[in-house]
């Protein structure tokens, strides 16, 4: 999993509320076990016409958000089903931050796993978020983990909240596997004493 640091890119605007897990990537997309391709199905239904033409009123159809990296959202994000296939298609199209007013519980932890950091702002705090975000190109917002600080475009700051466990996962690029390898030296260890005191378990 890529390390998260300090991200800065251009910031999207999706301000609906209760955006669910089939919005992101619909179902007919879950085909797959891959966590590589799905970008280009995120959002397809708001994304695509019926005859699989670009809706250029979707805002990351519009050219200045077409290689956003984080994503302003409104309440309630990623509810519905569980699919882990949502922050896969996110990441994939290159946003690895999403702030929202709220998240469903089972998506949030996801995000997390996945590289993604997933921000829960007062609504107050993602309404001025919103604001800078609809400036396009200009809308250049960093977000840096490590102080736990965002900035817009014009250098103000809103200090966000995040478990350090979770922080220090992101900021090593440690998914679950990683954090197993951690312990790989310890895991030798236990597998060579086992392997000698009960030498049968090995098939000796």
């Amino acid at each position: 999993m890529d390390k998260f640091t300090t991200l800065t890119g251009v910031a999207a605007p999706l301000p609906l509320i209760n955006i669910d897990t089939d919005m992101i990537i619909p179902k007919q997309f879950l085909k797959t076990i891959k966590r590589t391709g799905l970008g280009k199905n995120l959002f397809d239904e708001m994304r695509y016409a019926d005859d699989g033409a670009e809706n250029p009123d979707f805002v990351l159809n519009k050219p200045a958000y077409r290689e956003a990296k984080i994503l302003i959202a409104g309440d309630n994000f990623g509810c519905g089903s569980s699919r882990e296939h949502a922050p896969w298609a996110l990441l994939d199209f290159g946003i690895r931050c999403v702030i929202a007013p709220s998240f469903a519980d089972i998506f949030f932890n996801n995000c997390f796993k996945n590289g993604i950091l997933p921000i829960a702002l007062p609504q107050e705090e993602v309404d001025k978020l919103l604001d800078d975000a609809s400036r396009g190109a200009n809308a250049v917002v960093t977000v840096d983990l490590e102080r736990q600080v965002i900035t817009g475009p014009d250098g103000g700051e809103i200090a966000f909240d995040v478990d350090a466990f979770r922080k220090h996962c992101l900021i090593n690029g440690l998914d679950d596997i990683g954090l197993t390898m951690e312990k790989e030296s310890a895991i030798d260890a236990f597998e060579a004493a086992r392997a000698e005191r009960q030498p049968w378990l090995a098939g000796a």
